[in-house]
């Protein structure tokens, strides 16, 4: 059954994280009052407090996009924060829904989800088959907690709770943190410094070979507000573009956008994690939606704001 969003009470976890801040523009959209709550109001991570802010704010809906999240290096670097602090988010605004009766909530997962060796493109069937992706397991497992969790709460409780599995994702708001971001924030970073200092080579982990499905920003957040609308199904739902690109096509067409004209280097020491990541988003496109931005086109825009607006 459809959700109406117009009018609702709608809190976004994370409103200031790149997904949390596109699904709150988005949502205004929509005619929502959206609701948030900064880190140093809520830690999401304390149970009591978590169940005491439902209690007073009463939503009517909640997107979950709160996360501690980073790249290959920062998953290696501190896998007990990643694991404690994603599943301790889930865990408590799962419960917290349930306790204060919320009418629809969406939890943001990802892709790293899937098993590292799970068939191309990836289907929803197949988490749970196989190892995950060693580079990112905690954060994957924590992850793996609030699906399981969402479809617990609709089985026992009768919850309306969906969850998603985005892939990756890029644009305006990202960390553009050149050790511990996401790729395409952690390259524009690099690739802008390098110009800017004139340094005539950029090194980057890997071989350059694994092949990546890359989401704009607003194409993620206008998925989403399409599923809470649209999709009320036990099943986690893929939300992809169906459109692979090696990391080393990628670096290029970053390196174009940011008019860097230095070399490449790889250290092939470092490791690639999943050598190949693509979501079947099939059950998503069935329902009606597509997305709308190119890579290049994205790439382009989220430079730009990263120029204008953190340098």
């Amino acid at each position: 059954m459809d959700f109406e969003l117009n009018g609702k009470r709608v809190y976004v976890a994370g409103h200031t994280g790149l997904v949390g801040a596109a699904m709150a523009a988005r949502l205004t959209d929509e005619g929502c009052d959206v609701l948030t709550a900064t880190h140093g109001d809520l830690d999401l991570t304390r149970q009591a407090d978590t169940e005491a802010w439902f209690s007073a704010n009463k939503p009517d809906a909640v997107v979950v996009a709160a996360a501690h999240v980073g790249g290959i290096r920062a998953n290696a670097t501190y896998p007990a924060k990643f694991l404690y602090d994603n599943a301790a988010i889930a865990i408590n605004v799962i419960e917290a829904a349930r306790q204060a009766n919320v009418g629809k909530l969406l939890y943001l997962s990802a892709a790293c989800t899937y098993p590292k060796l799970a068939d191309q493109p990836i289907v929803e069937d197949a988490l749970l088959t196989g190892p995950l992706e060693p580079t990112n397991e905690w954060y994957a497992l924590a992850k793996i907690t609030g699906m399981k969790l969402c479809q617990a709460y609709r089985a026992e409780h009768g919850c309306n709770f969906i969850s998603a599995q985005p892939s990756s994702v890029y644009g305006p708001g990202d960390k553009f943190d050149p050790e511990e971001g996401h790729v395409v924030a952690s390259m524009i970073s690099k690739f802008h410094a390098a110009k800017e200092s004139g340094t005539p080579t950029v090194e980057l982990w890997g071989t350059g070979t694994p092949v990546r499905e890359f989401m704009y920003i607003d194409d993620l957040a206008d998925a989403l507000v399409y599923l809470l609308k649209h999709y009320a199904d036990p099943v986690p739902i893929n939300v992809g573009t169906g459109q692979g690109t090696t990391i080393r096509d990628l670096a290029d067409m970053i390196k174009t956008a940011v008019g860097y004209e230095g070399t490449l280097t790889w250290d092939t020491n470092r490791p690639d994690g999943m050598p190949k990541r693509m979501l079947d988003s099939s059950r998503l496109l069935d329902l009606g939606w597509e997305p709308t931005v190119a890579l290049p086109d994205g790439l382009a825009k989220t430079y730009a704001w990263y120029r204008e607006t953190l340098v």
